[in-house]
């Protein structure tokens, strides 16, 4: 009989992905979520797949139980049935450590970069070999004839421990999530333990001081720009259409490849894509050809033309990762205006990293504010508020609020990036609302 699985916050990108890629191998799969639109339900529904409300009924002894990491005793009807009746279940993370273990496994590990290296590696092994994947964005597919797993592999609270890859790609480390991190020391000390349990090859970004202390029990491959590193990037040209380079391993040229995304960023995650499926034995000529073909993961770096008007949707919720989406606009559209509007996610991280988001932030032409989005994990207490960033910001802008979003018009000839992990779109739909509107009464 096949299983039933049960996705409590089946709407989480995770959770989504891996409800898909289990559908997909052919198990029933159903979950439950607050009824609040998430971006990733559309590809649920799409599927086919139950999305119930929370409620107690959910719950049977036939049921195989995965619960999302944000759902507790204290804040989930269901996760506080399942307790009181002693109804066995696994956090997402737990189920998945178990899960790979039937796969070739290649995880994609760091502070910044996850998602979009693990949708790169994806994408190119799906078209070299069978592959079942889960990235961040809410994407899985799910194959019951491959021996290839690409997941991405998250660090916070120490998620991704219960996980032994084959392979695994390390971006870089930082210092975020600070609700959770002490330091940025003990983030390094977290990543340490997670390369510990790759066991045949771990690829590491050689720019990276922190990565560099890192020790392993598989061979180590460093990637970067760099002539210290074994995998080198070199020649790279950048255009509006995206950027072209060359690899070289050691003595050895690996040829030019073409990646039709932007900024330096995306060079490497492709150079540690290429390393890896070079390490595991796959035909680069193949990995060129499809390198070219890759169309991005959801909410990164997405872009949309209303009325001429170019509009990129970014999760961009931490300083680098901002510095890395305005290098990216600018490489695109270097003719235009960058014009941001941020929404600082969590008023831990908010708090820990002012001064850095001031810093990035300066990076673009002018910076527009949505108030600061906590998470159901911590209480505001007042200590910061988003106009506390917006006095140490020099460029031109305001606070903005949802329900008005005019100032935004001031710009003729820009590019507007939206950027955050909470409900920035909702501030981006009310802009496309407005210049909708424009059009209207101009006709």
């Amino acid at each position: 009989m096949t299983k039933t699985y049960h996705f409590i916050g089946i709407k989480g990108s995770g959770m989504s992905a891996l409800a898909l890629m289990l559908h997909q191998m052919g198990h029933k799969v159903q979950g439950s979520d607050e009824e609040k639109y998430y971006f990733t339900q559309r590809g649920l529904e799409q599927a086919g797949i139950t999305i119930l409300p929370f409620s107690e009924e959910n719950l049977s002894a036939d049921v195989e139980i995965i619960v999302g990491n944000a759902f507790k005793v204290g804040n989930n009807v269901e996760v506080a049935y399942a307790e009181s009746n002693g109804i066995p279940y696994r956090r997402y993370h737990e189920f998945l450590g178990d899960f790979m273990k039937s796969f070739t496994s290649l995880g994609v590990a760091g502070a910044h970069g996850k998602t979009s290296t693990t949708g790169l590696l994806a994408h190119v092994m799906r078209h070299i070999t069978d592959t079942s994947f889960l990235i961040g964005d809410g994407t899985g597919r799910g194959s019951a004839t491959a021996k290839y797993f690409v997941f991405e592999s998250d660090e916070y609270e120490r998620h991704f421990l219960p996980y032994h890859p084959e392979y695994s790609i390390i971006t870089n480390v930082d210092f975020d999530h600070p609700d959770y991190f002490t330091s940025l020391e003990d983030v390094c000390n977290a990543f340490d333990e997670y390369a510990k349990q790759v066991t045949k090859g771990l690829f590491i970004y050689g720019e990276d001081q922190h990565l560099r202390q890192i020790t392993a029990n598989a061979p180590i491959y460093y990637y970067g720009f760099s002539e210290n590193n074994d995998y080198i990037a070199y020649d790279i040209k950048r255009s509006t259409a995206g950027s072209t380079f060359k690899v070289r391993y050691g003595q050895d040229e690996l040829g030019l490849f073409s990646i039709p995304t932007f900024g330096q960023h995306n060079v490497m995650n492709a150079t540690a894509v290429i390393a890896n499926l070079h390490q595991a034995g796959f035909d680069l000529d193949l990995a060129r050809e499809h390198l070219i073909t890759f169309g991005g993961v959801k909410r990164r770096f997405t872009e949309k033309k209303v009325n001429d008007t170019v509009i990129i949707d970014d999760f961009a919720h931490h300083p680098t990762e901002i510095m890395a989406t305005i290098d990216a606009a600018r490489q695109k559209y270097p003719s235009k205006e960058i014009v941001a509007i941020f929404q600082p996610h969590t008023f831990t991280r908010t708090i820990a990293l002012l001064d850095e988001f001031a810093e990035a932030l300066e990076l673009a032409d002018a910076v527009y504010l949505a108030q600061i989005y906590g998470s159901a994990r911590e209480v505001d207490n007042g200590e910061v508020k988003v106009e506390d960033l917006a006095a140490k910001i020099s460029k031109p802008g305001s606070v903005v609020t949802v329900e008005n979003v005019s100032p935004l018009l001031d710009h003729d000839n820009a590019v507007y990036v939206f950027m955050g992990a909470g409900d920035i779109q909702s501030y981006e739909y009310s802009f496309e609302r407005l210049l909708s509107q424009l059009t209207q009464n101009v006709q």
